[in-house]
């Protein structure tokens, strides 16, 4: 780690749910870690940090109700750190301002959605193709927020061309916390992830970071743990599949062993998602569409031929839904969901923010 900059009294993280073992945080995920769903991940086992799904900050943007309700009703017993995207400095700064009424733990930065109508804009990944750009942007934002002030980023646009030198900029402007998704934004989610890359920033950035991409269970945060020298990890997609994850990489983490998880406990969590998720007056072909982006990622643990998935994506209403949830993941047995996803069974990946 880089000699820390002391010109600014630094604010200290939330203290994490088991002292001594790294970090763990539910990566935010448009349309998808909002309250109800962070109250699901909570009774399973909840990470260390929460973050919302991103707040658009442009010239006539408010606060959107339904994002900070995940703050205001906050009742996971964990912190929320407060996201937010956008490249209008002023607004950005006035947003920034907006969050602190509210018991955020922190305001963080989108850098890193790869949404080609989100870094069009130059907002998101877009970002990190201009680091003049992000230099204003984390100076003002810094000014802005005298509490905690993170950021979310990947290793590089089309290229990492940029990347030391945003990561100075990371340390210029005293971050506290920074989340690196081991990908570039032209990568998505299809390439390998490039740990490398999350092990130089680590070594390089004077404040704790988090690796994100691929933490698929908690013998692969090991791994990651291990290699990298990150601080903790950042878990998206694969806790909408697994969420009990977190408490499992606290049981690996303490040395004990690692829970196994039933396809019985499984069929119960996509109940319990769908009661939380369900909007009252919602047509149920809608919540039933709604569920499947959760089981896209759900269904790569449940058979490794894929049958869930395939019979999932053709339900139209929620007994079919929960039909074949009963039939794959039948409440009397006690077969086992797969520690990693099984190999060849692809989801669909959402925007992970």
């Amino acid at each position: 780690m880089s000699e820390a900059n002391v010109s600014r009294a630094k604010t200290p993280l939330p203290a994490p749910i088991e002292a001594g073992q790294p970090l763990t945080a539910l990566a935010p995920m448009q349309d998808v870690t909002d309250k109800p769903f962070m109250a699901v991940i909570a009774d399973c086992g909840a990470p260390d940090y929460f973050v919302t799904e991103y707040f658009r900050v442009h010239v006539q943007s408010r606060l959107e109700k339904h994002i900070l309700e995940a703050v205001t009703e906050n009742n996971t017993g964990r912190p929320v750190f407060a996201q937010m995207i956008g490249e209008d400095i002023y607004h950005l700064t006035r947003a920034a301002k907006d969050l602190q009424a509210h018991p955020i733990a922190g305001v963080d930065l989108n850098m890193g959605c790869p949404s080609p109508t989100v870094y069009k804009k130059q907002c998101g990944g877009g970002l990190l193709r201009d680091p003049q750009k992000v230099d204003q942007v984390l100076g003002a934002l810094r000014e802005a927020v005298p509490g905690l002030f993170t950021v979310k980023m990947r290793i590089g646009f089309q290229d990492t061309e940029n990347f030391d030198a945003i990561l100075d900029l990371v340390n210029k402007h005293e971050v506290d916390l920074l989340s690196l998704h081991g990908r570039t934004v032209k990568e998505m989610y299809r390439s390998q992830v490039h740990y490398d890359f999350i092990k130089r920033a680590a070594e390089r950035v004077n404040c704790p970071l988090l690796a994100n991409g691929d933490v698929t269970s908690a013998a692969k945060a090991r791994w990651v743990l291990d290699y990298t020298g990150a601080a903790g990890v950042m878990v998206g997609r694969h806790a909408i599949r697994n969420p009990w994850i977190f408490r499992q990489i606290r049981e690996d983490q303490a040395g004990l062993p690692v829970s196994k998880i039933t396809l019985h406990q499984v069929n119960r969590y996509v109940k319990d998602l769908y009661a939380a998720v369900a909007k009252p007056h919602a047509p149920e072909q809608a919540q039933v569409n709604k569920m499947k982006k959760y089981l896209n990622f759900v269904g790569q643990g449940v058979d490794p031929e894929g049958k869930f998935l395939y019979e999932m994506r053709r339900a139209k209403t929620k007994q079919q839904l929960f039909d074949i949830c009963d039939r794959h993941m039948p409440e009397d047995g006690d077969a086992l969901f797969a520690d990693e996803p099984y190999s060849g069974v692809i989801a669909r990946p959402n925007c992970e923010s």
